[in-house]
């Protein structure tokens, strides 16, 4: 199945808010990633329904592991793209902006290359 880009967004959101809170909400989402608690909704949704996380009663979001699957590369390729486009020159906040653009679209091979060549350098 293919996901779509903000789906992978959210998935990536919530793996990046685990690790630094208790417990991940809707409206903690919401917050970090600027957008209206119902649209949040919607995608938490839409995310639960195609197994990708997990809602208790008490609202609490948990990455179910074909969703932690996901975040783990997305975020993966994000903090590695934006390190290095950083060490070559770029600001920061272009950096990041630019790393998460690509990692959405990079295909594997031509990031495990630039892994590669990163790592040998």
């Amino acid at each position: 199945m293919t996901i779509r880009e903000s789906a992978e967004n959210y998935l990536e959101t919530i793996l990046m808010l685990s690790e630094k809170l208790p417990v991940v909400r809707s409206v903690d989402i919401a917050t970090e990633m600027n957008f209206k608690k119902s649209s949040v909704s919607v995608a938490m949704k839409n995310l639960r329904e195609n197994n990708y996380i997990t809602v208790t009663k008490q609202g609490y979001i948990y990455l179910s592991d074909s969703g932690r699957q996901i975040a783990e590369t997305i975020y993966e390729r994000h903090k590695l793209l934006s390190s290095w486009l950083i060490a070559l020159g770029v600001d920061e906040k272009t950096a990041t902006e630019d790393a998460c653009r690509i990692e959405h679209d990079i295909s594997p091979e031509s990031f495990e290359a630039i892994k590669r060549h990163i790592h040998s350098a």
